[in-house]
């Protein structure tokens, strides 16, 4: 840990790592309860709430929370190993993105259905283009050599912001599809508000972080 954050007063450094665990168990509990709904295997619409929600709640909150300063597990490494492992778990997240989004592709095909006639829909397939065109922008934070005329320092800035814009278009589209008809004829009542609630705890946190590690920082001089 850094001397910033050792200087930090205790109880706001154990808050934070409370939270950060926190998180980490939260999109883990998430991810195993879609994953039993749903019964990946049981039709080839049961893929697709699998492998969206193990993109944008597992692989993709995981990928962020490796550079959480108190609650990573892999906080000891350096930052370039952290770079390298980030842009793998965001890989996998463009992987299974891609797989989600065929899958409920092909199914509507099938069955005769309208392709993005819903906000989940539209919303859903926005996503998948920005992540992959998000995992491509962090290239050139890894091999420095294609950012030639920029500033190292702009484009980590950069990729935060947009890569937390990343991060809530994929909650959004995580919520509405706890809103759609088939998550909400498998699931009422209670356990619904419980449900909801974990993608938007989780996209707190992770507002959070960002915000706290490059936004809040003194503005860039050009």
């Amino acid at each position: 840990m850094s001397v910033r954050h050792e200087s930090e007063p205790k109880l706001y450094r154990y808050s934070r790592t409370v939270c950060g665990v926190f998180t980490h168990v939260l999109c883990a509990l998430f991810s195993g309860f879609i994953t039993v709904l749903s019964r990946p295997g049981s039709s080839l619409f049961s893929w697709h709430p699998f492998l969206m929600t193990l993109a944008f709640s597992f692989f993709m909150t995981e990928a962020v929370l490796l550079f959480n300063p108190y609650s990573s597990p892999i906080k000891k490494l350096k930052h370039k190993t952290k770079g390298r492992l980030h842009w793998i778990l965001q890989g996998l997240c463009v992987c299974c993105a891609a797989a989600g989004l065929g899958a409920i592709f092909y199914n509507k095909n099938l069955n005769d259905k309208p392709h993005f006639s819903t906000w989940h829909g539209l919303i859903g397939v926005l996503t998948v283009a920005v992540v992959g065109l998000q995992s491509l922008g962090g290239l050139p934070l890894l091999y420095p050599k294609l950012a030639k005329g920029w500033s190292l320092a702009k484009l980590k800035r950069y990729h935060a912001t947009s890569g937390l814009l990343t991060y809530l278009l994929g909650s959004l589209s995580l919520f509405l599809g706890l809103c759609s008809a088939w998550f909400s004829s498998s699931v009422s009542g209670y356990v619904w508000y419980l449900v909801v609630l974990c993608p938007v705890l989780c996209a707190l946190v992770i507002m959070s972080q960002v915000t706290n590690a490059y936004m809040a920082r003194k503005p860039m001089q050009y």
